[in-house]
Parts: C-alpha cells; sequence; structure tokens
C-alpha cells in the first residue's frame, strides 16, 4: 500500500478546510469592519450637518418631526355626532408656503370648538414645541456666535407668531351657528383658510438696484497702458499682454485708419482694454495733440470698428512786433514768437527779402498770427493772419485771403500775390562766401576767371530748395561743378545747383518738381575746398545775378474777389496798425 500517496491526499484535504474556515472568517470581519464604518461615517455626517446648519434648515425638520410625534390625529367625525361633549379635528393641508428662504408646509387642523379654547391650544402647543426644539438643539450645539443663536430664536418665535395667525383666521372663517359650520365642506375649508394665510403671509421683501450692486460685485472691464519702448514692435506688445497675432492681423486690416499702429514710436501710449475672459475688447492711441485712434470689437459679429476722435481746438489770436537790434530769430524770440513762427514770417517775405543778405539792424516787423489751445493748454501755432516788415525803409504787407472757391494764400495791399514765380534765395539762411563777378580769382585753379553764380556757404548736408516749378533737364556730374541739378522752368529760364553731397533720391532725370522741393544737399563735390553751394540764374541761356535779377512776379488775385478781398485786407491791416500802436505805446510807459 502506498502509504505516501494517502498522507499527501489527507494532507491536502486538511489544507483546503483550513482555507474555507479562514476565508469565513475573513468574511465575516470584513462585513462588520464596513458596518461599523458605514455607522461612524453616517453619524459623523450628521453631526457635521448639524454643525453647519446656518440656515436652520436642519433644525426646522427636526421641530416638525417633533411637533408631530406629539400630536394625536383625529378621524373626522360623522354628522350626527354632537360636537359638544366631543372635540372634532379637521385635518387640512395647505400647500406650500415661500417666505424668503424658508419653506412653511404644515398640516393645519380647524378647530370647532370656541375661539379662546382653541386659541390657548395653539399657543400652549408652539410653546411646548418651542421647548422641546430647545432641548434637541442643547445636545448638538457647539459654541456659536451670538449672530447664530438670535436668527434661531426668531425662527422659533416666528412659528409661534403664524400660530396665532392661523387661529384667529380660523376663527374669523367660522360661522357662529354649528349647523352652519357642519355643512361646511372639508374642500372649502382648506379654502378659505389658505386664502387667508397667502394674504396676511407677506412676499419676499422687493431688492433694488442698489442692493443687488452691493451683494454681487458688477463685471468690470480691465485697462493696461503700455509705453513703447526703444525697439518695441505691435506685435511683441500683444503678445506681452497674451493678445494673439490673428487678433493684431484683424485689427490693422480692419480699416485704413488703423494701419497707422504699424508706425508706433517709442514714447508712444497704447491702451487697451480687455473683456471679463481676458480678451480683447478696445484699443486707444493718441495720433497727435488733437486726434485719436480708437479701435472697439462689437461684441455682436467680432468686428472691429474704427473711428478718430478729435479733441475741441480752441483758437485764439496773438500779436507780436519787434525791432532787430542783433538778428530776427534774437529779436523774434525776445517778442514772443517761436522760431516756427519766425520761419512762417521769413518764408512768407522771403521771395521779396533775401534774409541771409538784406537784414539790417533797425529793421522791423510786426504780425498777427493764430495759437491752438486744447484746455487752455497750448498746442502749437496757427497761421499767420496778417503781416508787416520793413526793410531798409521799405514796407512789405502781406494779407491771408481764402476766396469763395475755398483757395487760399497770401497777397499784398494791391491784390499781387506774394508768392512768386521764383524764390530769391536756395538756401535757408546761409552766408554768401562769393558773389556774382565776371572777374575772380579761382580758390583752386588760382587763375581769374568769371564767377557767373552766387556761392552760398552752410553746413554740409544742408538742404536745396528748387526755386521754383520746373522740370529737371539734368542730373549727374559736370566736370569742376562735381554733382549738378539743372531745372528748365518754363522756356525762358534755367537755375543750376552745383557742388552737391548728394541727391533727393526721388528726383530723376526728367521729373517734375515744385517750388521750395529739396533736391538735393549741400556738399564739396568738384572743384571746392570747402562745403558750399554754386548756384546760377540764366534768362534766355545768359548768365544773370541771382541777387539783382528782377523775378516775375506770380498771378493776381481774381477780379471776381477783388472787393471781398479789399474788405479783408482794410479790416486785417488796421487791426494790425492798431495792436502795433498799443504795443508800442505800451513799451514806451
Amino acid at each position: 500500500m502506498n502509504y505516501k500517496h494517502f498522507l499527501n491526499k489527507s494532507n491536502s484535504l486538511k489544507n483546503k478546510n483550513c482555507y474555507r474556515l479562514e476565508s469565513k472568517k475573513k468574511k465575516g470581519h470584513n462585513f462588520l469592519f464596513f458596518s461599523a464604518a458605514s455607522v461612524a461615517i453616517l453619524t459623523g455626517l450628521f453631526t457635521l450637518t448639524l454643525f453647519l446648519d446656518t440656515d436652520g434648515a436642519v433644525r426646522q425638520v427636526l421641530e416638525q418631526t417633533v411637533e408631530n410625534t406629539s400630536k394625536n390625529t383625529f378621524a373626522l367625525p360623522a354628522k350626527n355626532i354632537s360636537s359638544s361633549s366631543h372635540e372634532q379635528n379637521i385635518p387640512l393641508d395647505l400647500p406650500e408656503i415661500g417666505y424668503g428662504s424658508e419653506v412653511l408646509s404644515e398640516s393645519v387642523s380647524y378647530f370647532e370648538t370656541k375661539i379662546e379654547t382653541k386659541t390657548e391650544a395653539k399657543l400652549s402647543e408652539a410653546q411646548a414645541t418651542q421647548e422641546s426644539f430647545k432641548q434637541a438643539l442643547s445636545l448638538q450645539e457647539s459654541p456659536e456666535s451670538e449672530l447664530t443663536k438670535r436668527k434661531t430664536l426668531e425662527e422659533s418665535l416666528s412659528l409661534t407668531d403664524l400660530s396665532e395667525e392661523i387661529a384667529v383666521n380660523s376663527s374669523d372663517t367660522s360661522t357662529p351657528s354649528l349647523a352652519k359650520q357642519e355643512d361646511l365642506s372639508k374642500q372649502q375649508i382648506n379654502e378659505s383658510v389658505t386664502a387667508s394665510i397667502l394674504k396676511k403671509v407677506t412676499a419676499p421683501e422687493t431688492v433694488t438696484h442698489q442692493d443687488l450692486t452691493g451683494l454681487s460685485p458688477a463685471k468690470t472691464s480691465k485697462t493696461k497702458t503700455v509705453i513703447v519702448k526703444s525697439g518695441d514692435t505691435l506685435s511683441a506688445i500683444f503678445k506681452r499682454l497674451s493678445l494673439s497675432a490673428g487678433t493684431l492681423h484683424r485689427i490693422v486690416n480692419s480699416s485704413k485708419q488703423a494701419k497707422q499702429l504699424t508706425r508706433i514710436k517709442p514714447g508712444q501710449k497704447l491702451i487697451i482694454t480687455f473683456d471679463d475672459s481676458n480678451g480683447f475688447q478696445s484699443l486707444r492711441y493718441d495720433l497727435d495733440r488733437v486726434d485719436t485712434l480708437i479701435i472697439n470689437k462689437e461684441t455682436d459679429n467680432a468686428k472691429f470698428v474704427t473711428l478718430i476722435e478729435s479733441k475741441e481746438i480752441d483758437v485764439k489770436q496773438q500779436f507780436a512786433t519787434a525791432t532787430i537790434s542783433n538778428s530776427l530769430f534774437a529779436s523774434g524770440n525776445k517778442a514772443g514768437l517761436s522760431s516756427a513762427m519766425i520761419m512762417k514770417l521769413a518764408q512768407l517775405f522771403g521771395w521779396d527779402i533775401d534774409f541771409a543778405l538784406d537784414i539790417r539792424k533797425g529793421d522791423s516787423f510786426a504780425v498777427l498770427f493764430e495759437e491752438k489751445y486744447i484746455n487752455d493748454k497750448k498746442i502749437g501755432n496757427g497761421d499767420i493772419l496778417s503781416a508787416e516788415f520793413v526793410n531798409r525803409g521799405k514796407v512789405f504787407k502781406a494779407i491771408r485771403y481764402t476766396d469763395a472757391s475755398g483757395h487760399t494764400d497770401y497777397y499784398s495791399e494791391k491784390g499781387l500775390s506774394m508768392r512768386k514765380a521764383f524764390l530769391r534765395t536756395p538756401v535757408e539762411f546761409s552766408r554768401i562766401s562769393s558773389r556774382f563777378s565776371s572777374g575772380r580769382k579761382h580758390p583752386v585753379l588760382n587763375k581769374i576767371r568769371a564767377h557767373k553764380g552766387v556761392d552760398y556757404a552752410a553746413s554740409r548736408g544742408t538742404p536745396i530748395k528748387s526755386v521754383g516749378d520746373g522740370k529737371v533737364i539734368f542730373k549727374g556730374r559736370k566736370g569742376g561743378y562735381g554733382r549738378v541739378i539743372i531745372l528748365q522752368h518754363g522756356s525762358k529760364y534755367t537755375t543750376l545747383y552745383a557742388h552737391m553731397k548728394s541727391y533727393n533720391r526721388k528726383i530723376k532725370q526728367g521729373s517734375r518738381v515744385k517750388q521750395g522741393q529739396v533736391i538735393g544737399y549741400i556738399g564739396s563735390s568738384g572743384l571746392a575746398t570747402g562745403p558750399h553751394l554754386h548756384y546760377e540764374f540764366r534768362m534766355n541761356g545768359v548768365h544773370r545775378n541771382p541777387l539783382t535779377v528782377p523775378l516775375p512776379s506770380a498771378s493776381p488775385i481774381a477780379k471776381k474777389y477783388r472787393n471781398d478781398f479789399q474788405n479783408t485786407a482794410d479790416t486785417m491791416i488796421s487791426q494790425l496798425k492798431s495792436r502795433k500802436t498799443a504795443t508800442v505805446a505800451l513799451k514806451e510807459q
């Protein structure tokens, strides 16, 4: 007999039995453990709910439970039973009535006994309910603030007041005779009592707009002001503000005015407003002191709307007069003129007076001009209305006039345009280094050679202007002249500009130029000892002295505007004269 096999088999059976017993024990232990854990969790949740019960909802449920257990429910008595010996209770089910954040749902009994007995019973019952409710809460009550205790007491007292209201209203709806009371159906009693309670219980108080603003904050947008730094681009600014490149692309291409955002400069300011989701809402960009570019995003279709907001400008008239003792700029600044206004004055009389050569000590000027203000702050100068310049005893006057067609220009007293066909000098405020001469020793060749033009010495890079409207007939190098431009003015006049450093890139041979347009810059190309401009004026191919040649005048004012101009000119000259007289008298005092 194989005992070894028998022993192995018996051992395996024992092992299986032991495993079954152990698994049963484990299951029992697990069941007990999970049961105890569930009871503990439910107990904890119930305790935590009572502890966190700030609005009294749980306490109200507890109160209703205690009240329902303390009441005895009676069946509706038959009609043949006398109500004098038995107290009849008719349970009435009322709908839930909302008052504020509380919901009242009770079963109100209508007692057909005397009013006094029924009221006392209700009051005693409410007081008993209040005492039991306080005892139940005392078991779970932890140290609370005085405000929470007061709230609980007010809720309990409100139940007592409600009981009194129910009792009184029930008495109002009852009839004196018992027989008539028995005829009332249960549905009629329910409707009458419910209507009376709904009439007494007021609706929730109306919340005003001011209360709402205090309870919930209004949605506000966020605004950021960005100062453009050196090397900044609009793309970099939008990236720093977490705005997408697609938004930037749509903004810039939304209108022609919006493309000006691509030309932002360091120091300028951008005001960007974001919506509640930190998305783009609007942008403000000051184009200058007057105009502001505004881009708004429409909420309906997500399109961008561009508009230009202009500030209101106040224009005031100012007057200045001075006698030149040192220089035009020094005397003008002393009289209260800005450098820009002095330049305008020089340009106005530049067709008749050479301010580089003709100005003398004792010359004088008077000017009536405009200044622009925004909020009483000066933002710049306006136009010259009228001016007078006395040079070497000769008086020049200019009046600004706008005709009915909208054309504006400056005219003399006689209605002749101040704008001549040619400027007297092509370079502003330069020094004449060499005049027109038939026999001059050349500084480079050291030979006697005629100097058929005028040399204006100025710093390298000074702009050179065309003296009149014309056409470029030559541009390039020309022997000792160096870099040269020759302009053709009609069929009679030509002008030459030599020794240039460089040309205006827009100027090409055959192109048209306007009077005062920059055509090049002063240099020392060709045979020159230093930077200067050699300027020649030719009439029918013959060289003429640019400083003394009579220049053709521009066309006078049209005859149909002559009378209106004369009235305007007389008024402006009269104002100029009176202001000048008053200023001189004030200075003498």
